[in-house]
């Protein structure tokens, strides 16, 4: 067995990190310095400097994923409209 941490907790504890850092900035709506001071005095434990490489390393890989195709909408027109008048 080797020393040093468990590679994939700290890879959970990362992802669930990222998850909180989102509950409170998007959801919440807090501002982010008080989102680091959260995170770092009542949930994790870890200074903001950790949590702040955490959240700057892991953002770093969101970009690297292309976005979706978009895919067009359908156009309705009114003359498409008044086909349902006699329902």
């Amino acid at each position: 067995m080797g020393k040093g941490r468990n590679k994939e907790l700290v890879e959970k504890r990362d992802e669930a990190l990222l998850r909180r850092y989102y509950y409170w900035t998007e959801v919440e709506r807090l501002r982010f310095d008080d989102t680091l001071k959260v995170l770092s005095e009542n949930e994790f434990f870890l200074s903001q400097e950790t949590i702040l490489s955490i959240i700057r390393k892991k953002c770093n890989l969101f970009t690297e994923i292309k976005p979706a195709p978009k895919v067009k909408v359908p156009r309705v027109t009114a003359s498409m409209l008044s086909l349902f008048k006699g329902e």
